[in-house]
């Protein structure tokens, strides 16, 4: 599964090559121009790093930064900025980012920054397409929207997305639901869950692997 990444740049030359170069890196990427912008796109996805720019045409990263931080999100944040001044770098990190790296940089140096930040990042925030698990909360989204799911179908879910791709067999599921919510779960009853779940992500991403159990598929 991609892990997904904000990138808040209003160069737009900068914003594109970055965006390029991470997703040749294998990252999906979303990105914004402004502080308005990168409000809207963090309302609507879940990310595991944010890469924000210092100053930005309606406002400023250090001022979006604060306001995640207040909100309560740990997710690394890596400032870009123009100014190696002291000062500016000790502001950026007290109001809760990570890191930073000084314009010009070279692109070995961001990349592996990035890389470092997404290993210490311990987020339980799992994406796939438009579909979003928080195994810390136990809830799930679909575009931003906080979806109404049973601790089953959750539990169902989040197995399956964080084994995007692979075939996650019936056995298993059932010792991952058994009893979770006070309510026996056989094989009978799991297909019902299943079908469930279908209806509500609005989606056909839960292929069935006849006689043997279910695989989440990647959004095209």
């Amino acid at each position: 599964m991609k892990q997904k990444i904000l990138l808040v740049e209003d160069d737009s030359f900068l914003r594109e090559g970055l965006t390029e170069v991470l997703q040749g890196e294998g990252y999906e990427v979303i990105s914004a121009d402004s502080f308005l912008k990168a409000k809207e796109m963090l309302n609507f996805f879940s990310y595991n790093l944010m890469i924000f720019d210092v100053m930005l045409p309606d406002g400023n990263g250090l001022d979006l930064c604060m306001q995640l931080r207040a909100s309560g999100s740990t997710v690394p944040v890596l400032f870009l900025t123009a100014c190696d001044d002291e000062i500016q770098v000790v502001c950026g990190l007290d109001c809760g980012a990570d890191d930073y790296v000084t314009k010009p940089f070279r692109l070995l140096e961001l990349l592996s920054r990035v890389r470092a930040l997404l290993r210490r990042n311990t987020s339980s925030v799992y994406s796939s397409g438009s579909i979003s698990i928080d195994l810390k909360t136990m809830t799930a989204f679909k575009d931003g929207t906080t979806l109404s799911l049973t601790p089953t179908e959750f539990l169902i879910l989040s197995a399956l997305i964080q084994n995007s791709g692979v075939i996650v067999t019936r056995t298993i599921l059932l010792e991952k639901i058994w009893d979770c919510d006070e309510s026996f779960v056989d094989d009978n009853t799991l297909s019902v869950h299943v079908s469930r779940l279908r209806e509500k992500l609005g989606t056909n991403q839960i292929s069935t692997v006849r006689g043997i159990g279910y695989r989440w598929e990647e959004s095209k």
